[in-house]
Parts: structure tokens; sequence; C-alpha cells
């Protein structure tokens, strides 16, 4: 049996990149291939309809005019250092030691002009560890581009080019997208600029692991409209409008055995990227909110073991001590059916569903338990418990060395019996995670020094005026260590 690849399109991919030997070290050539990753359905092929064999009146030609003018070329640079293991100073210094090398490297995919002054909405993928960033408008004029802010758990990007006048594209609401309609896909595979194609909706809210598979660090969020308009490598990032020529996506991944279009397209609905790109623009970061429960989807084994009526809903498996899903009283054994109005039958419609909404917000959930039909209002809360809305400067003052912090409540002062230290409530790559610390360590100490409030810790891993840092940690169960490291 053939395994099906999804793969996804453009950027720089960890195991899509062709590398050369220089005497700078490593040179990365600018083509891509796509990830695969096994699955066992079988082989996909292709089902596309042309518009020939359809009565004379599909007319693609308006939406195709329109929405080029809001589709851009993304290409990147990047610039990567790396340590060249060398025998000669591993003999001296250890294990590791080596000669700082290079590693230079481009890829290119599309964007999306979402406001006429220069913001473009773009796959995280695309620009990921981008040194250079450059966007070509369909005239041919170039722009250097920031980066606004990323959000790896959608593979959304905000990018910003000092440009005023542009042809914004307009936002449909994916909510009423249909399958069975026509859409197209616009973007710049293979360097192509400015490619149209044409297919059909195939299905929403799609999960495919895609975006989990890719960074296991964070929690990705999936619920994709699936095509069969052609996309290849380079479309990420692009525009999937209707025939209307407004955006109801943004063109991520494929379904592919080679790497190449082979049947299958994914795009991020638009209701989703307006929340995401929003939350990017006004915030610099994601503002995420969550119910706080442990889902199934409702098989028929587990129809048969809990007795339950039909197949429609989510089964709460279980829910989270403090959030917003106990306060509300949700119960394990309910079973989610609607969120708002919508119709909830699958984990992708819950996450998309709870995905456009912030910490703060308060969602009526209509549930089925015993029997009975009842709503539940439940405040959604941010990952460390809370309703706060955080900035990415903000955020930045509570952050060091890819940990994030927060101070320890008084309970939790009380049941570990310590007066003072502080917890990391987040972490990522950087030297803390790199020596074994992960979330939820608490460090009392630094440098023999009582840690008592977060400010006081970041400033001082964020010191250059020392050779080393010794940390007094403890873990959440109250069991005490010592870990060092050099800066």
């Amino acid at each position: 049996m053939k395994s099906l690849g999804l793969g996804i399109l453009g950027g720089l991919l960890p195991l899509g990149v062709f590398f050369m030997f220089n005497s700078e070290g490593f040179e990365i050539n600018a083509r891509t291939q796509n990830t695969l990753i096994e699955d066992t359905n079988g082989p996909i092929s292709q089902v596309n309809f042309s518009p020939s064999e359809l009565d004379g009146k599909l007319d693609f030609t308006k939406a195709s005019e329109e929405s080029v003018h809001s589709v851009v070329h993304v290409k990147t640079q990047v610039v990567q250092s790396y340590v060249q293991r060398d025998p000669f100073l591993e003999f001296f210094y250890g294990p590791g030691a080596g000669r700082e090398r290079k590693q230079y490297g481009s890829g290119s995919g599309s964007g999306v002009i979402i406001s006429q002054d220069g913001y473009i909405v773009t796959n995280n993928h695309v620009i990921q560890n981008a040194s250079e960033i450059q966007v070509t408008l369909n005239d041919n004029t170039t722009f250097d581009a920031v980066v606004v802010g990323t959000d790896p758990s959608t593979d959304i990007a905000v990018l910003k080019i000092n440009k005023t006048g542009l042809r914004a594209i307009p936002i449909a609401n994916s909510d009423d997208v249909k399958v069975g309609q026509w859409v197209l896909a616009v973007g710049n595979p293979f360097n192509l600029n400015s490619t149209v194609t044409a297919g059909i909706v195939s299905a929403k809210a799609r999960n495919i692991n895609i975006i989990g598979s890719q960074n296991k660090n964070i929690i990705p969020i999936e619920s994709f409209i699936q095509t069969d308009a052609a996309v290849n490598p380079g479309n990420s990032g692009g525009a999937l409008i209707n025939t209307q020529g407004q955006l109801i996506g943004i063109n991520t991944a494929i379904a592919s055995q080679t790497g190449n279009y082979a049947g299958y397209s994914f795009a991020v609905p638009s209701r989703l990227v307006a929340k995401i790109m929003n939350d990017l623009i006004d915030y610099g970061m994601v503002q995420r909110g969550f119910l706080g429960i442990q889902i199934q989807e409702i098989t028929q084994d587990l129809i048969n073991e809990k007795k339950l009526i039909d197949s429609k809903g989510l089964y709460v498996a279980g829910v989270n001590e403090g959030s917003g899903a106990e306060k509300a009283k949700i119960k394990e054994g309910d079973v989610i059916l609607k969120v708002g109005t919508k119709n909830i039958n699958s984990t992708a419609e819950l996450q998309e569903e709870i995905g456009r909404r912030r910490p703060g917000d308060i969602v009526a959930l209509t549930i089925r338990r015993d029997g009975e039909i009842i709503t539940k209002d439940v405040l959604l809360k941010n990952i460390d418990g809370n309703t706060d809305l955080t900035s990415k400067a903000e955020l930045e003052k509570h952050s060091a060395l890819g940990a994030t912090f927060v101070e320890l409540t008084k309970t939790e002062k009380k049941e570990l019996n310590i007066k003072n230290g502080v917890k990391i409530s987040s972490i990522s790559t950087g030297k803390l995670r790199s020596i074994g610390l992960t979330k939820g360590i608490i460090i009392t100490k630094i440098n023999n020094e009582e840690v008592t409030s977060v400010e006081q810790l970041t400033n001082y891993l964020k010191r250059k005026d020392q050779n080393g840092i010794l940390l007094e940690v403890m873990t959440e169960s109250g069991r005490k260590d010592y870990v060092g490291f050099g800066l």
C-alpha cells in the first residue's frame, strides 16, 4: 500500500533542503521539497474537473483579475549558525567543542495583502528563521518586509511593508463556504508569479495532523478547508478565494506522495485567519482562550461503552481543575453539541470555534447530559489559568533564555512549604530547556540569592557580566535539585 504524504508548501523545512559544502560552511539551495508523513489511508487520486465540462456560464476571469493584485511573492534569506565539531578543540575543552560555521539559504512562498497600508498574511513556515524577507507585488516592485507576529499553532504569520495604497483583498466568512462550490487558488508555485488554478471544496474542518508533526512544542489548531485546486511548493501563504474574488482561506498544505500536487490541498479558513491576524497586529502575539476539557470523538465503540444516544457531538472525557469549564459545571460524560449556534461533530470544528475567541470571552455550550439538552456559559481562560490579555512586549519582560515565568500563588507556596520562588509557565528552545528544565519547574535561588520576583530573575538571567549560573530548582512535587550552566 502506498503512503500518503502531507507536505507543507514551500518555505525552508528541516527535511526539505539540499546542502552543499563550500569554504564558508553549508550553502542551501533555493529548491525545496516536502516532508512526508506516514499514513495508512492509501493513495490519493486527482479528482479535478475542468470548467469546460460544465455549462458555459461559469466564468473565473473577474475574480482572477482582481485577486492577483492582492497576492504577493514572498522571498526569504536565512543565515543560521552552527558548531562544527573539532577533535583538536574537544581534546582540550571536552565533547561538543568546535568552530562556528554558517548556513546560508533561501526560499519562497506567497502572501495576501489584507490592508491598504502594507499588512500581509502568509504562512509561518514560509518566513520561519528568515534573516531577510522581501515582498514582490504583482507589478514587480519589491519591498523589504518585517515580521509583525507569528502563530505556529495555526501556521499563520503577518508581515508589514512600507507602502500605502495597496489593493487589499476582501475577506469572506468561511462559515458560508459549501462543499462542492468552486474556488480558486492564487499564488506563486515554483516561482511562477500570479498563478491561478481552479477546483471545488472537497471537505471542511479537516485535521491532517501536519502542524503538530512539524513542531512538537505547540498546541496545533487544524480545521482546514480541503480543495482539489492545484497547488504546489510556493503556493504556501497564498489565497484561496471564492468566485467573487473574496478570501476564504490561506493555502497551507498538500496531500502528496511526491512533494508536488497530487489531488488535494488544504487552507486555513478565513474566519480563523482574521482572528489570528488581528491578534498579531494588535498585540504581537495570539490571545488564545481554552475551555479546559479533554474530549473524545464519538465512535460506535464509545456509543456502546457509554450508552450514548447517537454519534452527534463530542464526548467530554475530563475537565481540568480550575478551568472555566469546571466553574461552569461541565462534567465528564457530557456531550458537547454546539458552540454558540454552530453544531460541533469533530475536534477540528471545536478547535476552530474556540480558536476564534480570546481569554475573557464567554461561550455558550449546548450539551446533552443524561438525555437532557442544557446550555452552559463557559468563561475562556489563557494557558496560565486567567483571563489576562498579554502583549508580546509585556511577555518579553517576563521571559529569558527561552522561558517565561510567573509568580507563585500563596496557595502554591503553602503547599510546597516555601517562602519564595517563581515558576516556569512556558518554555521553548533556549538555554534553560537545553539543561533539562521544563514547564512547571520552580526556581527558588539563583547563584545562592533567593528568587523573590519574576523581574529579579529575568534581569539576572539577562545580565552579561557573569560567567555562569547556578540555579536551585524544585519540581511541582517538592523535590529540590541544582543545575548550572555557562553564559
